[in-house]
Formats: C-alpha cells, sequence, structure tokens
C-alpha cells in the first residue's frame, strides 16, 4: 500500500481491524503454518469477493493473526457488513474440513493511525488489539461454540453501527464493559448469524495449557492453588456423603468445612449406624478392625 507521506508524526484516520486466532498457543510448531495459512485465505478472499483491493489496504503479519488498517477512502460499512458476512462464510468453509475447528476473534475501531516503514501505531491500534484480545471477546467464542466473534468500539458503534445498513444488524450487537490497562471502556459484541449474544458474568482469564501438557497453575501463586486444592477435596468429600458444597445446606452450628488432605478421605455426618461398620480400607496384611 502506498501512503502520500510516510512521517510518523502525521495521522490519518483509517479503520483498524485486529485478527486473532483461538487458542493459538495450542497449535504445535508444524501446525501454525497451516493455521496462518488458513487464516490469510480467509481474509483475501473476503476483500477480493467484497471488492476491496488487496493493495488498497495494509496488512502486517501477527504470528497468531494479522492487523489491518484501511484508509478512509473505503466505506467503514462496507468491512462491517459484507466484508464480515464473507469472512464468516469462508471460515465456516475452511473448518467443514477441520477436527478442531479455526476460531477467529475480530475487532473494529476508527480512529487516527501512524505509518512508517515498519507498519502502523497509535492509540486506536492499540484499543483495537486489545478488543481483540479481551476475556469477553474469548469467552464468547468459546462459551457460543462460534467460529467467529465481533467486537467494535463504543465510538464505531455509536457512529456506524446503530445507523445500521446492508448486512449490519445494530440490534444483534450487545454492549460490555472492558477493564483495559488504559482504564475502562465500552465496546460491543457480535456473533454473526446469530441473536445479540448474553454477555453475562466474565470470569477472569487463566492461561490455557497446551493440548498434551499439564494443567495450568491457578492464578494469585501458592495461596491460590492451596485454596483451589481445598476447594476441589471439599466438594469431592462433600459428593461423597451426598451433600452440596454450599453455604446454604450447611447446618448452622457446623460452620464452614475446609480439608487438605493426602490419600484417602471420606466425611460422615448424622449417621444412623444399625451394625457394626468398617470405615477406611485395610492395606497389606494389618488384621481388620471393626
Amino acid at each position: 500500500m502506498e501512503h502520500d507521506a510516510l512521517d510518523a508524526g502525521e495521522a490519518r484516520y483509517e479503520l483498524v481491524i485486529s485478527v486473532d486466532a483461538r487458542r493459538s498457543g495450542q497449535y504445535d510448531d508444524a501446525e501454525k503454518p497451516r493455521m496462518r495459512e488458513r487464516i490469510y485465505r480467509v481474509l483475501e478472499t473476503a476483500f477480493a469477493q467484497a471488492g476491496v483491493g488487496r493493495d488498497t489496504v495494509h496488512m502486517e503479519d501477527r504470528g497468531d493473526g494479522v492487523l489491518v488498517s484501511v484508509p478512509g477512502r473505503i466505506a467503514v460499512t462496507r468491512l462491517l457488513g459484507l466484508w464480515m458476512v464473507e469472512v464468516h462464510e469462508n471460515l465456516r468453509e475452511e473448518n467443514r474440513s477441520l477436527l478442531v475447528p479455526l476460531g477467529l476473534r475480530v475487532a473494529m475501531h476508527v480512529g487516527p493511525v501512524r505509518h512508517d516503514s515498519r507498519g502502523i501505531s497509535g492509540r486506536a491500534v492499540d484499543l483495537t488489539c486489545r478488543l481483540a484480545d479481551s476475556a469477553v471477546a474469548r469467552q464468547l467464542l468459546d462459551r457460543e461454540r462460534a467460529d467467529l466473534v465481533l467486537a467494535v468500539s463504543d465510538s464505531l458503534y455509536v457512529d456506524v453501527v446503530s445507523a445500521g445498513g446492508k448486512f449490519i444488524e445494530p440490534a444483534r450487537f450487545s454492549r460490555a464493559r472492558l477493564a483495559l490497562k488504559e482504564g475502562e471502556v465500552s465496546a460491543w459484541f457480535h456473533l454473526p448469524g446469530r441473536p445479540a449474544p448474553d454477555i453475562g458474568p466474565i470470569a477472569p482469564e487463566e492461561p490455557s495449557a497446551p493440548v498434551g501438557g499439564p494443567p495450568a497453575a491457578p492464578v494469585g501463586g501458592p495461596e491460590a492453588a492451596l485454596a483451589a486444592m481445598d476447594a476441589a477435596l471439599a466438594a469431592r468429600a462433600a459428593a461423597a456423603a451426598g451433600r452440596r458444597v454450599d453455604d446454604s445446606d450447611r447446618d448452622e452450628e457446623d460452620g464452614p468445612d475446609r480439608y487438605r488432605a493426602q490419600g484417602d478421605l471420606s466425611v460422615h455426618r448424622n449417621n444412623v449406624y444399625q451394625q457394626p461398620v468398617h470405615i477406611g480400607r485395610v492395606t497389606g496384611d494389618t488384621p481388620r478392625k471393626d
């Protein structure tokens, strides 16, 4: 893409698009090149189908995704509408032959962008990337078992999406508040081909383990790890005793139960035994005692 000026100090208002692959860290070295090929095939085919020349947009490779800027002479509605429809359809076609479908998080925002010989920069770029990487975008994609999630900035929704247009349905977007590094912002989320998503409660993100690797460690250090272990053991013990781990299910005088143990653990409470019973297990040659 040629620019009239390559002065890094001169900003232009452009549409910024960030595209990230779902759980890209779980792809091994042999699979990542194929994943990248699929992403580029999906995006570049969609540009052609939407009538947007590949040489009119700026694209930067991000390893597990792509960063795009589109000059102001190309209507934003074309990217929000027709281009997104084609991206979704191309992605669905790619996924027909995959055991593990490729999922994409796409974010859009319009703002001042600076170009230099190495790429683009600016707060508009930062915000767009944050939206694509947000917990809401990640968890919506997983929870709804979707191929694609679109996140747009609040200003882009107000200025463009809310007016509607061809393939743009504002009623199918849902608003959410995001806590980003730069502070809290509002954003709007859309799952193509579906009603407005129910954002619901979004849990804090935890690092995911590679496929076949060990489970991720709980966030928060040793104390959090012990707390998680306590909760898991308490749940297992309560299940063995036929009770839920729930404050409403406890007798007031009992108080909260916490367990930390090695090996086997069983919980017995308020039981009436009509004959001698054996609790525990017999190991080795130790004589059994009732």
